[in-house]
Protein backbone atom coordinates (compact mmCIF):
# COMPACT_ATOMS: atom_id res chain seq x y z
CA UNK A 1 0.00 0.00 0.00
CA UNK A 2 1.19 3.40 -0.81
CA UNK A 3 1.80 5.97 1.36
CA UNK A 4 -0.95 8.08 -0.63
CA UNK A 5 -3.16 4.79 -0.45
CA UNK A 6 -2.78 4.84 3.14
CA UNK A 7 -3.82 8.39 3.44
CA UNK A 8 -6.80 7.94 1.73
CA UNK A 9 -7.80 5.11 3.67
CA UNK A 10 -7.48 6.98 6.88
CA UNK A 11 -9.41 10.37 5.55
CA UNK A 12 -12.31 9.39 8.11
CA UNK A 13 -9.89 9.30 10.64
CA UNK A 14 -9.11 13.34 10.43
CA UNK A 15 -10.71 14.99 13.13
CA UNK A 16 -8.85 12.61 15.59
CA UNK A 17 -5.65 12.59 13.62
CA UNK A 18 -5.88 16.39 13.44
CA UNK A 19 -6.10 16.43 17.20
CA UNK A 20 -3.23 14.68 17.53
CA UNK A 21 -1.40 17.03 15.09
CA UNK A 22 -2.19 19.66 17.04
CA UNK A 23 -1.09 18.41 20.17
CA UNK A 24 2.38 17.82 19.05
CA UNK A 25 3.48 21.56 18.03
CA UNK A 26 5.54 21.86 14.97
CA UNK A 27 9.31 22.76 14.82
CA UNK A 28 9.97 24.93 11.95
CA UNK A 29 13.56 24.39 10.44
CA UNK A 30 15.78 27.22 11.65
CA UNK A 31 15.79 30.06 9.41
CA UNK A 32 18.58 30.99 6.49
CA UNK A 33 20.32 33.64 5.62
CA UNK A 34 21.53 32.85 2.37
CA UNK A 35 19.30 34.58 -0.53
CA UNK A 36 18.14 37.20 1.29
CA UNK A 37 18.25 41.06 0.57
CA UNK A 38 20.39 43.57 2.17
CA UNK A 39 17.17 44.83 4.24
CA UNK A 40 16.32 41.09 5.12
CA UNK A 41 19.19 40.69 6.46
CA UNK A 42 19.78 43.60 8.51
CA UNK A 43 16.04 42.79 10.01
CA UNK A 44 16.50 39.30 10.95
CA UNK A 45 20.05 40.36 12.69
CA UNK A 46 18.30 43.17 14.26
CA UNK A 47 15.56 40.36 15.68
CA UNK A 48 18.50 38.51 17.14
CA UNK A 49 19.87 40.99 19.01
CA UNK A 50 22.78 42.68 16.83
CA UNK A 51 22.72 46.51 18.43
CA UNK A 52 21.42 49.05 15.65
CA UNK A 53 23.89 50.84 15.13
CA UNK A 54 26.11 47.56 14.17
CA UNK A 55 23.18 46.25 11.50
CA UNK A 56 24.68 48.04 8.38
CA UNK A 57 28.01 46.61 9.03
CA UNK A 58 27.54 43.16 9.61
CA UNK A 59 24.50 42.61 7.52
CA UNK A 60 27.01 44.17 4.41
CA UNK A 61 29.65 41.57 6.06
CA UNK A 62 27.22 38.37 5.97
CA UNK A 63 25.94 39.58 2.53
CA UNK A 64 30.13 39.74 0.77
CA UNK A 65 30.94 36.08 2.72
CA UNK A 66 27.41 34.39 1.90
CA UNK A 67 26.35 35.82 -1.63
CA UNK A 68 30.40 36.65 -3.23
CA UNK A 69 32.06 33.87 -1.38
CA UNK A 70 30.19 31.75 -1.21
CA UNK A 71 30.39 30.46 2.75
CA UNK A 72 28.54 27.62 3.70
CA UNK A 73 29.36 28.06 7.78
CA UNK A 74 29.36 30.95 9.95
CA UNK A 75 32.83 29.71 11.54
CA UNK A 76 34.26 31.00 8.01
CA UNK A 77 33.11 34.24 8.97
CA UNK A 78 36.73 35.74 9.98
CA UNK A 79 36.51 39.56 10.53
CA UNK A 80 32.67 38.63 12.40
CA UNK A 81 32.94 38.32 16.41
CA UNK A 82 33.57 34.84 17.66
CA UNK A 83 30.53 36.00 19.67
CA UNK A 84 28.50 37.42 16.72
CA UNK A 85 29.52 33.93 14.80
CA UNK A 86 28.21 32.06 17.81
CA UNK A 87 24.63 33.67 17.93
CA UNK A 88 24.46 33.14 14.27
CA UNK A 89 25.18 29.99 14.77
CA UNK A 90 22.27 29.57 17.19
CA UNK A 91 19.54 31.33 15.76
CA UNK A 92 20.53 30.81 11.68
CA UNK A 93 21.63 28.44 9.18
CA UNK A 94 23.06 28.96 5.84
CA UNK A 95 21.61 26.36 4.30
CA UNK A 96 20.58 26.43 0.39
CA UNK A 97 18.06 23.52 -0.83
CA UNK A 98 18.43 20.20 -0.81
CA UNK A 99 19.73 18.37 -4.02
CA UNK A 100 17.46 15.78 -4.53
CA UNK A 101 18.66 14.64 -7.89
CA UNK A 102 21.33 15.43 -9.77
CA UNK A 103 21.68 15.02 -14.00
CA UNK A 104 24.22 15.78 -16.57
CA UNK A 105 23.42 15.65 -20.40
CA UNK A 106 25.50 14.50 -23.17
CA UNK A 107 25.83 17.74 -23.79
CA UNK A 108 26.93 19.38 -20.75
CA UNK A 109 23.71 20.43 -19.89
CA UNK A 110 22.95 19.74 -15.85
CA UNK A 111 19.35 19.46 -14.28
CA UNK A 112 18.82 19.67 -9.90
CA UNK A 113 15.83 18.75 -9.06
CA UNK A 114 15.81 20.52 -5.63
CA UNK A 115 13.69 20.04 -2.06
CA UNK A 116 12.91 23.31 -0.48
CA UNK A 117 12.53 23.53 3.65
CA UNK A 118 8.89 23.08 4.89
CA UNK A 119 7.11 26.11 5.14
CA UNK A 120 4.84 25.36 7.33
CA UNK A 121 2.95 22.00 9.45
CA UNK A 122 0.83 21.03 6.46
CA UNK A 123 4.29 21.30 3.94
CA UNK A 124 6.13 18.52 3.30
CA UNK A 125 9.07 20.36 1.04
CA UNK A 126 8.11 21.59 -2.09
CA UNK A 127 10.64 20.39 -5.09
CA UNK A 128 11.54 22.91 -8.20
CA UNK A 129 13.73 21.98 -11.30
CA UNK A 130 16.56 24.20 -12.07
CA UNK A 131 18.96 23.74 -15.19
CA UNK A 132 22.81 25.28 -16.11
CA UNK A 133 23.11 25.19 -19.50
CA UNK A 134 27.64 25.81 -20.48
CA UNK A 135 27.49 27.21 -24.26
CA UNK A 136 30.83 29.00 -25.66
CA UNK A 137 31.79 32.29 -23.34
CA UNK A 138 29.02 32.02 -21.75
CA UNK A 139 26.83 29.86 -19.09
CA UNK A 140 23.06 30.04 -18.75
CA UNK A 141 21.27 29.40 -15.21
CA UNK A 142 17.56 28.80 -15.78
CA UNK A 143 15.43 29.34 -12.92
CA UNK A 144 12.01 28.33 -11.47
CA UNK A 145 9.73 31.04 -9.49
CA UNK A 146 7.10 28.74 -8.70
CA UNK A 147 6.30 25.00 -7.42
CA UNK A 148 3.89 24.25 -10.95
CA UNK A 149 2.14 26.74 -12.90
CA UNK A 150 -1.30 28.03 -13.21
CA UNK A 151 -1.33 29.03 -16.82
CA UNK A 152 -1.91 25.35 -18.80
CA UNK A 153 -0.14 26.28 -22.03
CA UNK A 154 -0.72 23.50 -24.16
CA UNK A 155 2.95 22.61 -25.54
CA UNK A 156 4.25 22.89 -21.97
CA UNK A 157 4.83 19.83 -19.56
CA UNK A 158 5.28 22.22 -16.68
CA UNK A 159 1.43 23.98 -17.60
CA UNK A 160 0.68 19.92 -16.33
CA UNK A 161 1.66 19.96 -12.70
CA UNK A 162 -0.82 22.17 -10.95
CA UNK A 163 0.27 25.25 -9.28
CA UNK A 164 1.88 24.60 -5.43
CA UNK A 165 2.92 27.69 -3.92
CA UNK A 166 5.22 30.32 -4.93
CA UNK A 167 8.67 30.60 -4.40
CA UNK A 168 10.48 33.51 -1.86
CA UNK A 169 12.92 35.38 -2.97
CA UNK A 170 15.35 32.98 -1.03
CA UNK A 171 14.20 30.16 -2.72
CA UNK A 172 14.98 31.64 -6.05
CA UNK A 173 18.54 33.12 -5.20
CA UNK A 174 18.92 29.93 -3.56
CA UNK A 175 19.56 28.01 -6.76
CA UNK A 176 21.78 30.20 -8.01
CA UNK A 177 24.22 28.85 -4.80
CA UNK A 178 23.49 25.53 -5.17
CA UNK A 179 24.71 25.77 -9.30
CA UNK A 180 27.69 28.22 -7.92
CA UNK A 181 28.45 25.10 -5.30
CA UNK A 182 28.13 22.51 -7.42
CA UNK A 183 30.02 24.11 -10.35
CA UNK A 184 32.66 25.67 -7.84
CA UNK A 185 31.88 29.12 -9.41
CA UNK A 186 32.75 30.84 -5.93
CA UNK A 187 36.28 32.19 -7.28
CA UNK A 188 36.64 35.52 -5.51
CA UNK A 189 37.29 38.48 -7.28
CA UNK A 190 36.00 36.74 -10.53
CA UNK A 191 34.41 38.83 -13.18
CA UNK A 192 31.23 38.20 -14.38
CA UNK A 193 33.05 36.89 -18.20
CA UNK A 194 35.34 34.69 -15.61
CA UNK A 195 32.05 33.38 -14.14
CA UNK A 196 30.51 29.77 -15.72
CA UNK A 197 27.10 31.06 -14.57
CA UNK A 198 27.27 34.41 -16.77
CA UNK A 199 23.57 34.77 -17.18
CA UNK A 200 20.22 34.16 -15.13
CA UNK A 201 17.24 33.32 -16.98
CA UNK A 202 13.71 33.46 -15.31
CA UNK A 203 12.47 30.59 -17.60
CA UNK A 204 11.94 27.31 -15.44
CA UNK A 205 9.06 26.25 -13.48
CA UNK A 206 6.16 29.19 -13.04
CA UNK A 207 4.89 32.66 -14.90
CA UNK A 208 7.37 35.43 -12.73
CA UNK A 209 5.15 38.32 -13.30
CA UNK A 210 2.25 36.12 -11.03
CA UNK A 211 5.32 36.34 -8.16
CA UNK A 212 6.43 39.45 -9.24
CA UNK A 213 7.52 40.78 -5.49
CA UNK A 214 9.97 37.84 -4.40
CA UNK A 215 11.10 38.17 -8.42
CA UNK A 216 12.10 41.85 -7.84
CA UNK A 217 13.44 40.76 -4.84
CA UNK A 218 15.32 37.64 -6.12
CA UNK A 219 16.85 40.35 -8.62
CA UNK A 220 18.12 42.30 -6.17
CA UNK A 221 20.49 39.92 -4.54
CA UNK A 222 21.99 38.33 -7.90
CA UNK A 223 22.96 41.79 -9.25
CA UNK A 224 24.30 43.31 -6.05
CA UNK A 225 27.89 43.99 -6.81
CA UNK A 226 28.80 43.34 -3.47
CA UNK A 227 27.06 39.93 -3.08
CA UNK A 228 26.16 37.72 -6.51
CA UNK A 229 27.43 40.53 -8.66
CA UNK A 230 25.52 39.50 -11.81
CA UNK A 231 24.49 42.48 -13.98
CA UNK A 232 20.79 43.14 -14.12
CA UNK A 233 21.76 43.53 -18.48
CA UNK A 234 22.58 39.66 -17.84
CA UNK A 235 19.10 38.57 -16.14
CA UNK A 236 16.12 37.71 -18.23
CA UNK A 237 12.40 37.69 -16.82
CA UNK A 238 9.96 35.49 -19.36
CA UNK A 239 6.13 36.31 -19.37
CA UNK A 240 3.48 34.37 -20.79
CA UNK A 241 2.26 37.91 -21.44
CA UNK A 242 0.52 38.95 -17.63
CA UNK A 243 0.54 42.48 -19.50
CA UNK A 244 -0.59 44.76 -16.00
CA UNK A 245 2.64 43.82 -13.93
CA UNK A 246 5.01 44.44 -17.08
CA UNK A 247 5.82 47.83 -16.73
CA UNK A 248 6.51 47.12 -12.91
CA UNK A 249 8.84 44.35 -13.87
CA UNK A 250 11.02 47.41 -16.29
CA UNK A 251 10.55 49.70 -13.70
CA UNK A 252 11.53 47.88 -10.53
CA UNK A 253 13.71 45.09 -11.32
CA UNK A 254 16.08 46.85 -14.67
CA UNK A 255 15.59 42.75 -16.00
CA UNK A 256 15.70 42.18 -20.12
CA UNK A 257 12.28 40.90 -21.12
CA UNK A 258 11.33 37.60 -22.86
CA UNK A 259 7.84 36.97 -24.53
CA UNK A 260 6.61 33.71 -24.66
CA UNK A 261 4.57 34.49 -27.89
CA UNK A 262 4.36 31.35 -29.66
CA UNK A 263 1.37 32.61 -32.19
CA UNK A 264 0.22 35.44 -34.44
CA UNK A 265 -3.27 35.10 -34.53
CA UNK A 266 -5.53 35.59 -31.16
CA UNK A 267 -7.26 32.38 -31.57
CA UNK A 268 -4.24 29.68 -31.88
CA UNK A 269 -2.38 31.70 -29.12
CA UNK A 270 -5.59 31.38 -26.76
CA UNK A 271 -5.43 27.56 -26.81
CA UNK A 272 -1.13 27.23 -26.57
CA UNK A 273 -0.96 30.30 -24.17
CA UNK A 274 -4.63 30.69 -22.24
CA UNK A 275 -3.69 33.66 -20.69
CA UNK A 276 -4.53 35.17 -23.94
CA UNK A 277 -7.71 35.49 -23.44
CA UNK A 278 -7.33 38.08 -20.79
CA UNK A 279 -4.60 39.78 -22.61
CA UNK A 280 -4.99 39.56 -26.50
CA UNK A 281 -1.82 40.25 -28.73
CA UNK A 282 -2.96 43.34 -29.51
CA UNK A 283 -2.57 45.01 -26.17
CA UNK A 284 0.37 42.34 -25.38
CA UNK A 285 2.36 44.28 -28.27
CA UNK A 286 1.66 47.78 -26.36
CA UNK A 287 3.01 46.47 -23.57
CA UNK A 288 6.04 45.91 -25.32
CA UNK A 289 6.55 49.14 -27.35
CA UNK A 290 6.26 50.94 -23.69
CA UNK A 291 8.52 48.37 -21.72
CA UNK A 292 10.53 50.69 -19.79
CA UNK A 293 14.45 50.66 -20.78
CA UNK A 294 13.54 49.01 -24.04
CA UNK A 295 16.16 50.05 -26.99
CA UNK A 296 18.10 48.42 -29.69
CA UNK A 297 20.72 48.40 -27.29
CA UNK A 298 18.16 45.82 -24.87
CA UNK A 299 15.85 44.33 -27.50
CA UNK A 300 13.08 43.03 -25.77
CA UNK A 301 13.22 39.05 -26.77
CA UNK A 302 10.00 36.98 -28.28
CA UNK A 303 10.17 33.57 -28.26
CA UNK A 304 8.35 31.07 -30.08
CA UNK A 305 8.14 27.44 -30.39
CA UNK A 306 7.85 25.85 -34.07
CA UNK A 307 4.94 23.46 -33.85
CA UNK A 308 4.62 20.86 -36.84
CA UNK A 309 1.38 22.48 -38.67
CA UNK A 310 0.28 24.63 -36.36
CA UNK A 311 1.84 27.85 -36.40
CA UNK A 312 5.09 27.60 -38.42
CA UNK A 313 3.81 28.52 -42.48
CA UNK A 314 5.32 31.18 -44.41
CA UNK A 315 2.18 33.67 -43.81
CA UNK A 316 2.80 33.33 -39.98
CA UNK A 317 6.19 34.26 -40.40
CA UNK A 318 5.21 37.23 -42.44
CA UNK A 319 2.53 38.15 -39.71
CA UNK A 320 5.03 38.07 -36.81
CA UNK A 321 6.97 40.74 -38.83
CA UNK A 322 4.22 43.00 -39.11
CA UNK A 323 3.51 42.44 -34.99
CA UNK A 324 6.82 43.38 -34.36
CA UNK A 325 6.83 46.91 -36.08
CA UNK A 326 8.32 49.24 -33.73
CA UNK A 327 8.90 47.01 -31.16
CA UNK A 328 12.75 46.55 -30.82
CA UNK A 329 13.29 42.88 -30.76
CA UNK A 330 14.85 39.27 -32.00
CA UNK A 331 13.10 36.05 -31.97
CA UNK A 332 14.38 33.03 -30.56
CA UNK A 333 12.78 30.21 -32.76
CA UNK A 334 12.81 27.37 -30.54
CA UNK A 335 12.08 23.52 -31.53
CA UNK A 336 9.57 21.91 -29.57
CA UNK A 337 11.17 19.65 -26.90
CA UNK A 338 8.55 16.41 -26.99
CA UNK A 339 7.04 14.88 -23.59
CA UNK A 340 4.94 12.31 -22.62
CA UNK A 341 1.76 12.23 -23.41
CA UNK A 342 1.76 15.56 -25.57
CA UNK A 343 0.02 15.80 -28.94
CA UNK A 344 2.00 18.34 -30.96
CA UNK A 345 5.26 17.57 -32.70
CA UNK A 346 8.14 19.90 -33.67
CA UNK A 347 8.55 21.41 -37.20
CA UNK A 348 10.69 19.84 -39.71
CA UNK A 349 14.13 21.66 -40.02
CA UNK A 350 13.48 22.25 -43.39
CA UNK A 351 10.54 24.55 -42.49
CA UNK A 352 12.29 26.08 -39.39
CA UNK A 353 14.90 27.45 -41.88
CA UNK A 354 11.99 28.48 -44.40
CA UNK A 355 10.37 30.26 -41.29
CA UNK A 356 13.60 32.07 -39.98
CA UNK A 357 14.79 33.31 -43.12
CA UNK A 358 11.73 35.44 -44.10
CA UNK A 359 11.96 37.16 -40.32
CA UNK A 360 16.17 37.72 -40.37
CA UNK A 361 15.26 39.45 -44.10
CA UNK A 362 12.59 41.89 -42.42
CA UNK A 363 15.61 42.77 -40.25
CA UNK A 364 14.99 40.83 -37.53
CA UNK A 365 17.79 38.62 -35.36
CA UNK A 366 15.71 34.92 -35.78
CA UNK A 367 18.70 32.36 -34.25
CA UNK A 368 16.99 28.98 -33.64
CA UNK A 369 17.63 27.40 -30.28
CA UNK A 370 19.57 24.73 -30.03
CA UNK A 371 17.88 21.82 -28.28
CA UNK A 372 19.96 21.43 -24.90
CA UNK A 373 19.31 18.33 -22.51
CA UNK A 374 16.77 16.50 -24.44
CA UNK A 375 17.74 13.27 -23.12
CA UNK A 376 17.71 14.32 -19.39
CA UNK A 377 14.76 16.20 -19.59
CA UNK A 378 15.77 19.85 -19.05
CA UNK A 379 14.74 21.60 -22.51
CA UNK A 380 12.74 23.80 -22.93
CA UNK A 381 8.76 23.32 -21.90
CA UNK A 382 9.99 19.86 -20.32
CA UNK A 383 10.59 21.02 -16.64
CA UNK A 384 7.99 19.34 -13.93
CA UNK A 385 8.70 18.16 -10.17
CA UNK A 386 6.51 15.74 -8.84
CA UNK A 387 4.86 17.83 -6.05
CA UNK A 388 1.47 17.68 -5.65
CA UNK A 389 -1.52 19.73 -3.58
CA UNK A 390 -2.68 17.95 -1.75
CA UNK A 391 -6.26 18.06 0.34
CA UNK A 392 -6.04 18.84 3.73
CA UNK A 393 -7.52 15.27 5.08
CA UNK A 394 -4.69 14.09 3.18
CA UNK A 395 -1.85 16.05 4.44
CA UNK A 396 -3.18 14.88 8.34
CA UNK A 397 -3.04 11.44 7.76
CA UNK A 398 0.12 11.41 5.88
CA UNK A 399 1.92 13.31 9.35
CA UNK A 400 0.14 10.96 11.20
CA UNK A 401 1.41 7.52 9.44
CA UNK A 402 4.74 8.64 9.80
Amino acid sequence: MTTLDLARRNANAAPILGARAEAEPWTPPAPSLAGLTRARLMESLGEAGVPERQLKMRSAQINHWVHNRGAAEFGHMTNVSKDLRALLAERFTLARPEIVTEQISVDGTRKWLLRLPPAGRHDRGAEVETVYIPEEGRGTLCVSSQVGCTLTCSFCHTGTQTMVRNLTAAEIVGQLLVARDRLGDWSEGASEDGRLVTNIVFMGMGEPLYNLDAVRDAIEVIADGEGLGLGRRRITVSTSGVVPQMKRLGEETGAQLAISLHAVRDDLRDVLVPINKKHPIAELMEACRTYPGASNARRITFEYVMLKGINDSPAEARELVRLLKGVPAKINLIPFNPWPGTDYECSDWETIERFSEIVFRAGYASPVRTPRGRDIAAACGQLKSETKRLRAKERIALEAAE
